[in-house]
């Protein structure tokens, strides 16, 4: 079984995750953000991931530290539930559609951190999530999972339907990047390792 747990506790944040790669796509997730609790719930249901997620953060300050501390622990405990990552397909990429929003997601297990994110026109704030918080949520994610991550947004208007265009797809790369390959032996790397 894929599955790892993670807690970090810092004087802005205290978040405690749990992830399975192999899930059905159920969670439980409660950052007080409505909003961004919304999103992470489509990303375990299109990952097809289990996830268990608590953040008892500073939102009397703003959200920022809530939603780059999660991105921060959701990219350590996805590196840890890879393991050793023999035998996982490693790259995936998607277009997700989202009504008028069209999204490209690409994705590499690379060992390697990088973060292309190319989305413009995004109102400040939908509801009362910064939409800001979105680029530095995967650039913690990324930095810590240890992954390429490219996100552009081909075309779209409404900005929820981006973001969940966004994370939509975000989810179906985890979830095809992270399968295993079964005709692919020991790690799928010339070098030998990610």
């Amino acid at each position: 079984m894929r599955k790892a747990s993670l807690s970090r506790k810092t004087n802005e944040t205290s978040v405690h995750l749990t992830l399975e790669l192999d899930g059905e796509g159920t969670s439980t997730i409660e950052t007080g953000i409505g909003f961004f609790d919304h999103m992470l719930t489509l990303l375990a249901k299109h990952g097809g991931i289990n996830l268990d997620l608590s953040c008892d953060g500073d939102l009397e300050v703003d959200q920022h530290h809530t939603v780059e501390d999660i991105g921060i622990v959701l990219g350590q405990t996805l590196r840890e539930a890879l393991g050793n990552k023999e035998g996982i397909t490693r790259y995936a990429n998607v277009m997700s559609p989202m009504d008028e929003a069209l999204s490209s997601i690409a994705f590499d297990i690379s060992g390697r951190s990088y973060l292309v994110y190319n989305v413009e026109g995004l109102k400040e704030k939908v509801g009362t999530f910064d939409t800001e918080l979105v680029q530095e949520f995967f650039q913690a994610f990324a930095s810590n999972a240890q992954v390429t991550l490219h996100i552009n947004l081909l075309y779209g208007v409404n900005s929820h339907h981006i973001i969940e265009s966004i994370f939509k797809g975000f989810g179906r790369v985890i979830r095809q990047g992270c399968s295993i390959d079964l005709n692919q032996k020991g790690i799928p790397s010339t070098k030998g390792s990610l």
